[in-house]
């Protein structure tokens, strides 16, 4: 069967795997629903690889990729859906996922998920803000354990700065939208990461959980 035509949308980068290592994921925000199945009938139609990773999907495009990717994996709160559904066995460093607060979740959910699809032993820890220290004091031992650790914080952003100033491992530090009006969006905790003192921190731009999860991702490979 020939490939969905896709002219005057999309030119899918099938050979991406094979020359970085990793396959492309297809945005979805900012796409209408039938864009969206039509590219999901070209994933489909080339067959299973390496999965592709359909992220910042609401409501209409999971309906869309579904549709097309019955068995896909849907996580409604990632907002992301990933084809083929299981990930490939882990290789590599271990990658953890820190997360400020329950309202980051989707962020920290999103990072998880696409560390682990990127064949990364991934594991999520949840609800350990400077806000009671001592919670992420316990995690010490996870945190020195992994090879990339991803930290997702809003408010004031402190978090990866903290986490960084008690590990050897790379941070890589997202910032989200939550918190009231002088977090403006998201732009009070980047600017706090990017000025950490603590060394070996990263920062990716508000929300970006792929972004995290995929460098995280990169840092832990196999050597």
């Amino acid at each position: 069967m020939a490939e969905p035509d896709l002219a005057g949308l999309a030119e899918l980068d099938h050979d991406r795997a094979g020359r970085r290592g990793y396959p492309e994921a297809v945005y979805c925000e900012g796409k209408t629903p039938d864009q969206v199945a039509a590219i999901a009938a070209a994933v489909r139609e080339k067959g299973p690889g390496p999965a592709t990773l359909f992220t910042r999907a609401g409501d209409g495009h999971a309906e869309a990729v579904l549709a097309e990717l019955p068995d896909a994996r849907h996580d409604t709160e990632a907002r992301l859906l990933a084809w083929p559904p299981v990930p490939p066995p882990p290789a590599g460093g271990k990658v953890a996922v820190v997360c400020a607060g329950t309202s980051d979740l989707p962020v920290a959910r999103e990072a998880l998920l696409t560390a682990s699809y990127l064949g990364r032993e991934s594991e999520l820890v949840v609800d350990v803000g400077v806000a009671g220290l001592h919670r992420v004091l316990g995690k010490l031992d996870l945190l020195r354990a992994a090879r990339a650790v991803v930290v997702v914080a809003g408010m004031d952003g402190a978090l990866p700065s903290v986490v960084a100033g008690l590990i050897a491992t790379p941070v890589v530090a997202v910032p989200t939208s939550v918190g009231y009006g002088a977090a403006f969006g998201g732009l009070a905790p980047l600017l706090a990461m990017l000025n950490a003192c603590a060394p070996g921190v990263a920062v990716v731009n508000i929300d970006n959980g792929y972004g995290a999860g995929h460098l995280a991702a990169q840092i832990a490979a196999p050597c």
